[in-house]
């Protein structure tokens, strides 16, 4: 049931019905309805200010994860460049040293490849400072480890040339030498067997039975062999490159044939006494870049280093020459 409500008028001293004008009635409902609309204003604003929405608190979530991910890979990028680091470092002072290689400067390896579209790519994804700051170091990461590559590679070649070079570089005695008993004469000036003056003597000679083989010392190609009417008789001369020749002469026979390639070790011939020759021996030579060059100094293959101390004296001996 309605209530109805009265009121007393002190005009007429009665109770009389209590009648609301429409007016008063519809400025109470927009008062009403105007102070929900803020109400709810201000209760929203400090829901979302203070409290958050659904997806605010999800993606506050989200971003927390991407924080903490961030840091593990921050992590890890830094373990990655210390590794890059010690391996760039090994690099430099190890084996480009044992080459003899300049080492790579740190502003070729550090260097951006900016024509990489992945990595272009990628920075046009976001903006973010984060995903920005993972991108660089990995770009930085990225062009470090294609140096590094680049410079193992190039190591790779510097060592197939070095076992060239070191197969290459004559390194053993042409005669069985086990006693180092067969040294006749050394490198430098010698009494010469025919004029008895003392003259310059090139080589090295090894007094051996005829038939003795005789080896190369070192991997390469005959350049010549042949008999020349006095001088060295039937002789080889091996071209073993980087600048290494060598000469065998007084052979009885000849087993190496010109243009053809020679493993150290190989017989090439036998020991004789042809040419200008007062017995049978092996006339041993070495020229490095065209020069003549002590041979002595090329039998650290085959010899202790007292065994070499032995043989430098006893080729250091001032006596006569066999050829």
């Amino acid at each position: 049931m309605k209530k109805v409500k009265y009121f007393y008028n002190t005009h007429t001293l009665r109770y009389e019905k209590l009648t609301v004008p429409l007016r008063v009635k519809l400025l109470r409902v927009f008062g009403f309805i105007a102070t929900s609309l803020v109400s709810a204003a201000i209760i929203v604003w400090v829901g979302f200010k203070y409290i958050g929405s659904p997806n605010e608190r999800i993606l506050r979530h989200q971003l927390e994860d991407y924080q903490d991910n961030y840091s593990l890979l921050n992590k890890r990028v830094q373990e990655l460049q210390q590794k890059i680091a010690e391996l760039e470092k090994r690099d430099n002072q190890v084996y480009r040293a044992i080459f003899e290689a300049n080492p790579i400067p740190d502003s070729a390896r550090a260097k951006q490849i900016e024509k990489s579209q992945e990595i272009a790519v990628i920075q046009k994804m976001n903006d973010n400072d984060l995903i920005r700051s993972i991108v660089n170091q990995l770009n930085n990461l990225n062009a470090r480890a294609f140096y590094q590559d680049k410079s193992y590679q190039e190591i790779d070649v510097m060592l197939h040339d070095k076992e060239k070079l070191l197969a290459s570089i004559p390194a053993i005695q042409p005669v069985s030498n086990k006693e180092l008993t067969r040294i006749a004469s050394g490198f430098g000036s010698r009494i010469d067997p025919v004029y008895k003056v003392s003259k310059f003597h090139a080589g090295l000679d090894f007094a051996a039975p005829i038939g003795t083989p005789i080896y190369a010392t070192a991997d390469g190609r005959v350049k010549s062999a042949g008999r020349e009417e006095g001088g060295y008789g039937n002789h080889v001369i091996v071209n073993h490159g980087y600048g290494y020749e060598t000469l065998y002469a007084h052979m009885a026979k000849i087993k190496a044939r010109s243009g053809k390639p020679v493993k150290r070790g190989e017989v090439i011939g036998w020991v004789g006494s042809t040419g200008k020759s007062t017995g049978p021996h092996c006339h041993y030579e070495v020229h490095k870049n065209g020069d003549q060059v002590n041979p002595i100094y090329f039998f650290y293959n085959d010899l202790t280093p007292e065994q070499f101390d032995r043989l430098v004296k006893l080729a250091t001996t001032i006596n006569q020459s066999f050829d």
